[in-house]
């Protein structure tokens, strides 16, 4: 299957995996926190332009294209039974494995995160022939975006383990509630400034990603330890 090329078909995909998916499947659980992030970007994309909260609409849409399309590209593999890429084979392999929804939904920004969206702000630099500066008021106004999204979905979450939360659920509760959105960020904004350098030395970048899938798998692997 052909990945999108607008946000509006990459939220029709999104969609489509919804409705596919059994809503306790973690991989239909991140979806769905990510598909409403993405309609929340799409309404302030829509916007005219002097209310627009982006200094480039049309950068900030193909950034989000592309990053997307690199969750799209895991999801593809997996309904296909081929490798997931390593960053993503901890969601996938564990998405049945009854974790807790919010275990499945910060598992798999993390890797999002971490992962795909330095990869995405790379590539997005490179087809406009732009240095990742020329993105950065737009990356961090996208912040803002999430905080009005990110953490009402995991207080829903963590509502509703009220009264489970005891010596067993506790602990995993405490771990996944030191993640942080806004520091997950930050992170990827210096990882995206190291490719940009690395660039132009092929072998270290490509030795980088590898380090970084590996690296980044491993979190998301803890973010999904199992409840005792």
């Amino acid at each position: 299957m052909s990945l999108p090329t607008t946000v509006e078909g990459v939220i029709a995909r999104m969609h489509e995996i919804d409705a596919a998916l059994s809503a306790d499947d973690g991989v239909a659980v991140f979806n769905r926190m990510y598909l409403t992030v993405t309609e929340s970007i799409a309404a302030i994309l829509a916007k005219p332009a002097g209310n627009a909260a982006f200094q480039n609409p049309t950068v900030m849409a193909d950034l989000d294209v592309t990053f997307a399309n690199l969750w799209l590209a895991a999801y593809e593999a997996g309904a296909a039974g081929q490798t997931v890429a390593t960053e993503w084979r901890p969601l996938f392999e564990l998405r049945d494995q009854g974790r807790l929804p919010v275990q499945y939904a910060i598992a798999g920004m993390n890797t999002h995160i971490e992962h795909d969206l330095p990869v995405a702000v790379v590539a997005t630099c490179a087809a406009h022939n732009v240095e990742p500066s020329a993105l950065h008021h737009d990356y961090d106004a996208v912040n803002g975006v999430l905080a009005q999204v990110e953490a009402p979905i995991r207080q829903s979450f963590l509502d509703g383990l009220e009264r489970e939360v005891d010596n067993r659920v506790g602990p995993v509760v405490h771990l996944i509630s030191t993640w942080d959105i806004d520091k997950a960020r930050e992170i990827a904004w210096v990882t995206a400034e190291t490719l940009w350098e690395l660039r132009r030395v092929e072998f270290l970048r490509d030795r980088f990603l590898d380090g970084l899938a590996d690296t980044v798998g491993m979190a998301t692997r803890a973010l999904l330890v199992p409840i005792p």
